[in-house]
């Protein structure tokens, strides 16, 4: 003891010395305010504090100090836009795909790879190898200030100029110095600046993302809140190495690992509801958890989706593209709303807030139809994707999605899909000439996929998992939701449900015991009456 009070004494006498009472201490860490959230200023660095005439030579100074950092970008689904199904073998991601809204990037890359994180991929001759095209700024933006126009291949403007040429429409330059010296961790700023846009516009494509996710309120996610909890995209889709977790092409349908512990191994998605919650966390109504076998979290705390103010696109009909009006210019339709509901160079569209989910069984596997697939166009529809799962395999769940349908051109010869061309300022572009023939012979040869010369439309289906716009708890679905006759579930095959459903066997078992109940108590009755009158 007296040697810890020795202990003790010396160091409260050198603290003296030094002046670092408790007052002196605080005095200390009031005197420099730091930046709590990074532990680099990057505007001290003298690399940074300089002109730069291009993307890739800004990534050039990144890279002087962040040596791996362009290596392991190589390696992720964000730059090659391209991943092998182990499943099911087929070559996916946005190089091979095809949609039914915007279709395909194919022939379109300049415009489309506005939001892909490199600079310069217009056409087959980008260099995937080259680390000096990996841009780090369109995921570490702070200012706000960071633009990668449409049209320009993914890079960025650095002296004004006009685009396109000829359309007398200036392009402001940006001053990547300035950016250069702010940059700092990922936002829902910069992953939202090409999810919240996807599909060609503000909530286009998920409906369950859009820019009322920049900021919400807790209504619109529980998570995101920003006067709450204040989650950015990274908090769930956790980085390693710079992949980040997560995959629309292999999602996890049923979380069985539990809940993550720090320090544990596991291989598990990090961004799975599961993953922070446990496969039992409702603590207080425990019977709930029983659900939690057959039903994905976000079919009950996902009650709508679109809920931010934003409307949805559930439907692209290309078939209608083309009109002009009398003087032969391109037109455009909106709704009471001013929302835009055609266009003359994408057709018809129809638009949807709070929209209540479609429900499937799903297993995570996602089977896609190809540019190399024959299709059937005696079908009612198309499937662009197909979702398995079914309620015997014992790896599905109920999930909510969003089916969003459309209408675009196939070649009724070869019975494939097409890939248009359509974006772009050249003769060849749809969306500047009305001419499908053209846009169609283009885009193919970019695809390397046969063409007949002879097109037709046919209806398509895709289906997208919701799983953002979680609502709080006393907003989630309530039983009656689905145990009630014409409930939110009617119609899914393997499912019976108190309240709900209707089988005929069980019907007949209910009503037969309810029917001889009464005539026991019937029975009792009179026993007990005529054994008085004997009395």
């Amino acid at each position: 003891m007296t040697s810890r009070l020795n202990r003790w004494a010396r160091m409260a006498w050198l603290a003296s010395c030094l002046g670092l009472t408790a007052f002196g201490i605080a005095q200390a860490e009031e005197a420099k305010p730091v930046n709590l959230k990074t532990t680099a200023d990057h505007s001290k660095f003298k690399e940074l504090q300089r002109e730069f005439k291009s993307g890739p030579e800004l990534t050039k100074a990144c890279l002087s100090c962040h040596t791996e950092a362009a290596g392991q970008i190589h390696r992720t689904k964000h730059w090659k836009w391209e991943y092998k199904n182990p499943a099911t073998n087929q070559l996916l991601g946005k190089k091979n795909v095809v949609n039914n809204f915007c279709i395909s990037i194919a022939s379109n890359e300049a415009a489309c790879n506005s939001c892909h994180v490199g600079y310069g991929w217009k056409d087959a001759s980008f260099d995937f190898k080259s680390e000096e095209n990996v841009d780090c700024v369109v995921c570490h933006d702070t200012t706000g200030n960071y633009r990668k126009p449409s049209g320009l291949a993914g890079n960025v403007v650095t002296q004004d100029m006009e685009f396109p040429p000829g359309s007398g429409k200036i392009l402001k330059a940006i001053d990547l110095s300035k950016i250069a010296q702010k940059v700092g961790k990922s936002s829902r700023d910069t992953c939202g600046a090409c999810h919240f846009n996807g599909g060609g516009g503000d909530g286009v494509k998920h409906g369950d993302m859009d820019s009322s996710l920049a900021a919400p309120e807790k209504a619109v996610d529980v998570h995101m809140d920003a006067s709450g909890l204040d989650f950015t995209c990274a908090t769930c889709h956790k980085t390693s190495s710079h992949d980040v977790a997560g995959s629309r092409y292999t999602p996890t349908a049923k979380d069985a690992k539990g809940a993550h512990m720090r320090g544990a191994s596991n291989d598990g998605n990090p961004a799975t509801c599961v993953s922070c919650h446990g496969n039992g966390p409702h603590k207080k109504e425990a019977v709930l958890n029983r659900h939690t076998a057959k039903l994905a979290c976000q079919t009950c705390h996902i009650p709508e989706f679109a809920r931010g103010g934003i409307a949805t696109k559930m439907s692209w009909d290309w078939s209608t593209a083309g009109q002009r009006d009398a003087n032969g210019r391109h037109i455009e339709k909106k709704d009471a709303k001013g929302r835009l509901i055609y266009e003359s160079r994408k057709g018809d569209f129809v638009l949807a807030e709070n929209v209540k989910p479609t429900y499937v069984w799903f297993n995570g596997q996602v089977n896609y139809t190809l540019l190399t697939d024959k299709i059937d166009a005696t079908q009612p529809v198309t499937r662009i994707n197909t979702l398995g799962g079914s309620p015997n395999d014992g790896k599905s769940m109920i999930w909510p999605i969003k089916r969003f349908g459309g209408k675009q051109p196939y070649d009724t010869v070869n019975k494939t899909l097409i890939t248009p061309h359509t974006a772009g300022n050249d003769d060849t572009g749809y969306w500047k000439n009305l001419e499908w023939n053209k846009a169609i012979e283009a885009g193919m040869k970019v695809s390397g996929t046969p063409y007949s010369g002879k097109f037709d439309f046919i209806k398509t289906q895709m289906d997208w998992p919701i799983t953002h716009m979680v609502a709080p708890k006393d907003k989630a679905l309530a039983c009656a939701e689905c145990h009630t006759p014409g409930g939110r579930l009617e119609g899914l095959d393997g499912i019976y449900m108190p309240g709900a459903s209707a089988n005929p066997l069980v019907n007949k078992l209910g009503w037969g015991l309810v029917l001889l109940t009464l005539l026991g108590v019937t029975g009792h009755g009179l026993m007990r009456v005529v054994s008085r009158g004997k009395k």
